[in-house]
């Protein structure tokens, strides 16, 4: 039986307290949800819910079932606390 090809990617995740980035073997045709549960970053930082986080890869968002390609890496964004719009707002006002 031929094996499977497999691909190498990255997995990371930032909070104001930590910082996870975990390297994860994955078979050809993998997508961005099996990597993130086969790393167990999930299990690690339990904050992270993909019902609510954004994923991207190299900083352009993709959905969870993006299929991968060798080298990716997979970041897990954390929701906004503030729209950032309304915060530029609040700093011209102040300044001006």
């Amino acid at each position: 039986m031929a094996e499977t090809a497999q691909l190498q990617v990255e997995i990371c995740y930032a909070a104001p307290d930590l910082q996870v980035r975990k390297p994860v073997r994955v078979d050809a045709g993998a997508t961005v949800q099996q990597a993130i549960m086969q790393s167990g970053v999930m299990r690690e930082c339990t904050a992270i819910d993909l019902t609510v986080c954004r994923v991207g890869i190299y900083g352009k968002l993709k959905t969870l079932d993006t299929v991968l390609r060798n080298h990716d890496r997979i970041e897990i964004y954390r929701p906004l606390i503030a729209d950032p719009m309304d915060t530029r707002r609040r700093r011209v006002a102040k300044k001006g």
